[in-house]
């Protein structure tokens, strides 16, 4: 248990052993710092339950914390506020314990199985800055989670059937129609493809804008497709495994530059294999019937407030649907990897849909009620006139161009003589971008302005970058100096108390960003800490204090908080370069 857990705790013990009715403490941070650093509110809740005034009941309170030894300072405000401050002596132990310690006071979650599905990328289509925010988000989770002691599996769920597959096979029978892919036989050799995943980015547009304006080219598309998903043309599905592979290679590189990655590389393709026993499941379970000819499930509930269309599984021609895969994929993932919990990373536009397929899994025994499915949506990321982000020329932003243009901003921005340059303005540009969408609550639509969050002087990933090399560059120039730290003795007043102060909130903070699945409190509390150190490197000489002590227990505080920013924007997926 953390130092704050470990005193909430022990004073929750204190007030029982004196019969006070209360089941859960808080140590709430002050607004008020002149009166303490954390306060107690309960006196208020307390006084429907003992009948007394809150004021009473607060100096009640105050006895008993006095017995715990933690507080230096114990006073009452108001009608029955108390407010604390931890003894000196205390924090001092705390930051020297702490800076020894592997566990870094983060307390950690139950061990169990956790699958999140997020990434989302269609074969054959070029990444666009919707697929940003569910990488972003979906790491970040993942790492959090691992931190927190959870085991984690996570999975980019291709979209790598469909229309698209037929429409890109379309088109390259156009462009190429004597690749033997189209013999009608099946080869013993397939040609290699001539087209690389450059060229897919325009290939399948182009066929989407032909078969959107030809109703005869669109008949073909579809005949391609069944013919595809049937299994039944092998020229088909040799053709469209050598376009997923070529397709996939240039998916990861760009995952790769996100800092994202996947113990499942898989799509909905995978899922065919499980499609006839996951319709044999729902079928005995009595829920999957008829309708019109098609096969649904009714997922209806008695407290719905709104419509709640009924899931169809297989339509009326027999074909399956995005739905049925999605299912088949959940039998899958239940049957192969038994999770307590399989988290949806996705736009918050699904939640419908989720709705529909978690409720249909549940009804037809598909899924245990002991596992907890859950969709986790998200708000776009929009230009600066309100509207889904586009690039300068105005088209539809992909994500290769946003990285580029928010690249080519911050290298106006630097050095020109720079060493590895080009490497550290990726890793600025992945800051930028990373911290931008970390920033507001997950649910929340923003605005991306790049000269705005390329900023080292503003709250921007490239600021958290900035600072953290200084303190990085400060601990080198002091072993250089031959000055070791291994303890801090100083009784912390000022910026120093309040840095500490704030690190013993950072378990909390995890545990908050873990329980709401929403990463913007890490992206404040790491900005917080930051311009707090920021603010502390500026009032202090740490490296020519001609106390030794003073000194050593500076730099002790400037490794932990150096080493607490590495740690949060590990669990971002940020890069730290060496120089910026």
């Amino acid at each position: 248990m953390n130092f704050l857990n470990t005193v909430e705790k022990n004073i929750l013990n204190k007030f029982k052993e004196n019969n006070i009715p209360l089941e859960e403490l808080v140590l709430l941070p002050s607004n008020k710092k002149e009166l303490g650093d954390y306060q107690i509110n309960d006196a208020m809740k307390l006084a429907k339950v003992m009948h007394k005034s809150p004021r009473e009941i607060a100096e009640e309170l105050v006895e008993y914390l006095e017995e715990t030894g933690y507080f230096k300072n114990i006073n009452i405000a108001g009608a029955g506020f108390i407010n604390l401050s931890f003894k000196d002596e205390l924090l001092t132990e705390y930051v020297d314990k702490i800076f020894s310690s592997d566990t870094r006071d983060v307390e950690k979650l139950s061990k169990e199985r956790i699958m999140i599905d997020y990434g989302g990328a269609n074969i054959a289509k070029t990444l666009h800055v919707g697929h940003l925010r569910s990488a972003n988000l979906g790491e970040a989770l993942k790492r959090l989670a691992k931190h927190l002691g959870k085991e984690v599996i996570a999975d980019v769920h291709f979209g790598d059937i469909g229309r698209q597959s037929g429409m890109v096979i379309y088109e390259l029978k156009q462009r190429y129609p004597d690749l033997n892919y189209f013999s009608g036989k099946e080869e013993q050799v397939w040609d290699e493809l001539p087209i690389t995943g450059e060229d897919l980015e325009e290939i399948y547009p182009t066929a989407s804008n032909k078969a959107k304006e030809n109703e005869e080219i669109m008949d073909e598309v579809r005949e391609i497709t069944a013919e595809l998903e049937s299994g039944k043309n092998k020229g088909y599905v040799a053709l469209w495994n050598k376009i997923k592979a070529i397709s996939i290679e240039d998916i990861k590189e760009i995952y790769q530059e996100l800092n994202t990655d996947f113990d499942l590389w898989e799509g909905e393709s995978d899922a065919y294999p499980y499609i006839d026993e996951t319709i044999d499941i729902m079928e005995k379970s009595g829920y999957l019937v008829e309708s019109e000819g098609a096969k649904v499930v009714d997922v209806k509930e008695e407290t719905d407030k709104a419509p709640m269309p009924p899931l169809v599984v297989i339509k009326s021609n027999g074909a399956t649907l995005y739905a049925t895969r999605e299912l088949a994929t959940l039998e899958s993932r239940m049957k192969r990897f038994h999770p307590k919990e399989i988290w949806y990373i996705t736009d918050l536009r699904q939640e419908l849909y989720f709705t529909q397929v978690f409720r249909a899994a549940y009804k037809t025994n598909l899924v245990s009620k002991n596992t907890n499915l859950e969709f986790y949506g998200f708000g776009t990321m929009n230009g600066t006139d309100g509207k889904p982000f586009k690039t300068r020329d105005g088209n539809a932003a992909t994500l290769k161009s946003l990285l580029k243009s928010v690249k080519e901003e911050i290298l106006t921005h630097m050095n020109k003589d720079m060493e590895n340059k080009d490497k550290i303005a990726n890793m600025i540009t992945i800051a930028a971008i990373k911290y931008a969408d970390f920033l507001p609550n997950r649910t929340t639509d923003y605005i991306f302005e790049p000269s705005k969050f390329i900023d080292v002087e503003g709250k921007t990933g490239p600021y958290l970058l900035y600072n953290t090399i200084r303190m990085k560059s400060i601990l080198t120039k002091a072993k250089d100096l031959n000055i070791n730290y291994y303890h801090y003795y100083n009784k912390p007043i000022g910026t120093e108390k309040e840095i500490i102060l704030l690190l013993l909130e950072k378990n909390n903070i995890f545990h908050k960003a873990y329980n709401n699945k929403d990463l913007s409190s890490i992206a404040d509390y790491l900005y917080n800490l930051t311009s707090l150190y920021s603010r502390f490197y500026e009032e202090n000489h740490i490296l020519t204090e001609k106390d030794d002590k003073i000194k050593e227990s500076w730099l002790t505080l400037t490794n932990l908080v150096k080493e607490t920013n590495e740690e949060l924007l590990d669990i971002l997926a940020i890069d730290i370069p060496e120089r910026m």
